[in-house]
């Protein structure tokens, strides 16, 4: 008989840890769910408790499948507790009633779906989202998903993703909130409260699933799947922050992610899965792997068989296996070896058990009522609101917003002024194109109303080669009195997983459509759809006007025509740093000084003398972003005044016991006549101290409205939780600094206050 090899994973220490554990959510600690867990369990053979721990796909991959289909046989033996991209009440509820019916212990269960920016009513992509500075906004969206998901009978969704993207060349940018973990960590708790409501069992509510844990958007060289070095300090600083505030908000899963970070696989991780979110944060929810990441550990290199990679993955506290069939195929013979104990298995079991205890589905299991069919008038207004909010202005040399006056001619051209399945972007679920409103149609209607014309050329596609347009483009583009100009990426293509690019240019033709376009003479305002920041160097030189446009979901069209035409003003601002070139990336604004920082220095290309050669610098491009972090225009003029302090001294011993707090201000005047949404920005720098902290760090953000002429002071509050950092020792406490800080609207704006840290 041939022996099974098993090596079992070291939970490796994650350094000294002082930071207080999350508070789990109501349902984790209630003793009534704990007691039917027990009931239950003493009564499933070992067959039936793997059977909770698996998933399969009834629908689309997104992967390879294990192939297999006798999901009704399985679940009547009470051997598969969950499934996925089934949707629809009558489908999900015929396969609930095998599950609650026929088998023995009437155990339901659980559907999911990839819900990421809304079910059918497509919101903008969460990259979009994340440009309004808006929480509460984003929360509400998460609630119109979870309403319409829940109606089509689906329990739990993949998302939010918390992952912190640095690179954009890593397709999946797309789907998280940016380069921050502070903003990244408002966003992934707004997420969860809108999915999840105030209670799991609520019939509008939703379990979300926070991923990928952990360091999967620091793939190296931007290439999804790829393995992640991340230094110790920099994971907690940086990289699980998220995750935690996702932890706090109650999030009842968490999905493990598909890269090795540093040498070990995050679907075989127990420092990061059971250390961390079990033993620090006490999460009590379960944790689900991603697609096939548990058979994918054969293919790392860290299991010689699925059999090998199931055990790795169990005792790391990976709980549900999703598509690999490792689970299925192996927990049983592993357990009856003696190579995993029974009592692993159950604590997994009770995991699961008590996520669907908390929401309801024991008393509830079927999905009552109709589902929604049209979009509710209600929601179809949040996803303008969204869609509106979302749109970043990055130049405007005076062109916007324009004139929809008699006479007057626009002419629109570029392959995404009128494709309504590009606006959904990716990871559409439910969305359905014919509720799109696409910028042509919405244009034309608002441009014709003033009595003025649209001129309509597609001029090329996303990634065509064929120039057969370009003569019918510049045409209109002659004829007309400003030109809007519509290109970007092919979201279903080039945008989310499995998306990586080397290249961040227009792709196909366009950037030479943009060219001829522009050569026309007229003035151009460019609008650009995508997934990720581009290079836009050429545009930034040339163009009168450019917009960020993302995918904005169903209310793309009126959202941007009210923009383009000044019914409303932009108000979204950069959660991601736009490069001059591809190799800047990985880009961000939070980045560190070094011994011989290029900041302050009055660059040449290329140097022209040793004090302009030897710096931490780029010969041929400078280092800062094309267009920073945080940044955004809008059509009127915001001014701030100098950053005031509330006091100049704060003691390190008061703020970490929590009898200190800093307050930080600054008045924000609209000079302008226009009325304008402005996105303040605090910003931290501390230098002093035992490890090197980043130029700037963004502590706090506030969303506001002034009037015409209108002044607003606004305050922050800074205390241990904003000032604290991994110091040299591992520790997660605010030390004595020379602290400076910015009230700005941006990252690289503003003007700073001095404050002491001392003992």
């Amino acid at each position: 008989m041939r022996t099974l090899r098993i090596f079992f994973c070291c939970l490796v220490p994650l350094g000294v840890v002082t930071a207080q554990p999350a508070i789990p959510p109501a349902w984790g600690n209630d003793p009534e769910i704990e007691s039917k867990i027990d009931t239950l369990m003493r009564r499933m053979t070992l067959d039936e408790k793997v059977g909770q721990l698996i998933t399969y796909s009834a629908g689309a991959p997104t992967g390879p499948g294990t192939g297999r289909s006798d999901y009704k046989e399985m679940i009547a033996k009470g051997q598969l507790g969950s499934l996925f991209n089934l949707v629809g009440a009558d489908e999900t509820n015929a396969m609930q009633k095998i599950a609650v019916e026929k088998s023995r212990l009437h155990i339901p269960l659980i559907f999911g779906l990839d819900i990421i920016h809304g079910f059918r009513t497509e919101f903008p992509v969460p990259l979009g989202l994340s440009a309004t500075w808006n929480p509460e906004l984003v929360e509400r969206a998460a609630a119109v998903a979870a309403k319409e998901a829940r109606r089509a009978g689906v329990h739990w969704t993949y998302s939010p993703m918390v992952d912190i993207a640095r690179d954009a060349r890593w397709g999946r940018i797309i789907e998280g909130a940016g380069e921050d973990p502070y903003l990244v960590s408002a966003m992934a708790a707004a997420y969860v409260r809108g999915y999840q409501g105030t209670k799991l069992s609520n019939p509008d509510s939703i379990a979300a699933c926070a991923k990928h844990f952990v360091g999967y958007g620091a793939a190296e060289g931007g290439r999804d799947y790829n393995v992640s070095e991340i230094p110790q300090r920099l994971l907690r600083q940086v990289y699980l922050p998220p995750f935690r505030a996702a932890a706090d908000a109650g999030v009842a899963t968490f999905m493990s992610a598909f890269e090795a970070l540093n040498e070990v696989p995050a679907s075989a991780n127990a420092s990061t899965i059971t250390q961390v979110l079990r033993q620090e944060w006490d999460f009590k929810g379960f944790v689900v792997s991603d697609w096939n990441s548990i058979g994918e550990l054969v293919a790392q290199g860290v299991a010689t068989s699925a059999a090998m990679a199931a055990q790795r993955a169990i005792l790391a506290g990976v709980d549900m296996d999703m598509e690999s069939n490792s689970y299925a195929l192996n927990l049983a013979a592993l357990v009856t070896s003696g190579a995993v104990s029974e009592s692993v298995i159950d604590e997994a079991v009770r995991r699961v058990l008590r996520v669907k205890n908390a929401m309801g589905l024991f008393d509830h299991p079927y999905t009552e009522g109709k589902a929604q069919g049209d979009i509710a008038p209600e929601d179809q207004e949040l996803a303008y609101k969204a869609a509106e909010e979302s749109l970043v202005l990055l130049k405007n040399d005076g062109v916007l917003p324009l004139k929809a006056a008699e006479g007057k001619t626009i002419a629109l051209i570029g392959p995404m002024a009128d494709d309504a399945g590009q606006m959904l972007g990716s990871w559409s679920a439910r969305g359905v194109a014919s509720d799109v409103i696409t910028l042509r149609t919405a244009l034309t209607k608002q441009v014709e109303a003033g009595h003025g014309h649209v001129v309509y050329a597609k001029g090329t596609n996303l990634a065509g080669n064929s120039d057969s347009g370009f003569a019918d483009a510049v045409a209109a583009a002659k004829k007309s009195d400003a030109v809007v100009l519509a290109l970007g990426e092919d979201a279903p293509v080039m945008t989310g997983e499995a998306a990586s690019r080397a290249h961040l240019d227009l792709p196909g033709n366009q950037q030479q459509l943009l060219e001829a376009v522009a050569a026309a003479g007229q003035p151009v305002i460019l609008l650009i759809f995508s997934g990720r920041p581009l290079v836009l160097n050429w545009a930034a030189q040339h163009i009168s006007a450019i917009m960020e446009a993302w995918y904005p979901g169903i209310q793309a069209g009126p959202a941007l025509g009210n923009v383009l035409l000044g019914v409303s003003a932009p108000s979204g601002r950069l959660t991601t740093s736009f490069p001059r070139a591809v190799g800047q990336e990985p880009l961000y604004y939070s980045q560190f000084n070094t011994g011989r920082p290029a900041r302050g220095v009055d660059l040449s290309y290329p140097p022209k003398n040793s004090i302009e050669k030897y710096l931490s610098r780029y010969i041929d491009v400078p280092n800062s972003a094309l267009y920073p972090f945080g940044f955004g225009l809008t059509y009127s003029t915001i001014t701030y005044s100098p950053t005031a302090v509330s006091a100049t001294s704060v003691s390190a011993h008061a703020l970490n016991v929590g009898t200190a707090k800093l307050t930080v201000s600054a008045e924000v005047h609209n000079m302008g006549s226009r009325a304008a949404d402005e996105v303040v920005q605090l910003y931290i720098h501390q230098t002093g101290t035992s490890v090197v902290r980043p130029v700037r760090e963004l502590k706090g953000f506030r969303r506001i409205e002034l009037a015409p002429g209108a002044s607003q002071k606004v305050e922050f509050r800074l205390g241990r939780d904003e000032l604290k950092f991994w110091n040299i020792d591992m520790k997660d406490v605010v030390e004595p600094a020379e602290l400076t800080v910015w009230v700005a609207p941006d990252s690289t704006q503003g003007e700073p206050a001095q404050v002491t840290i001392g003992q």
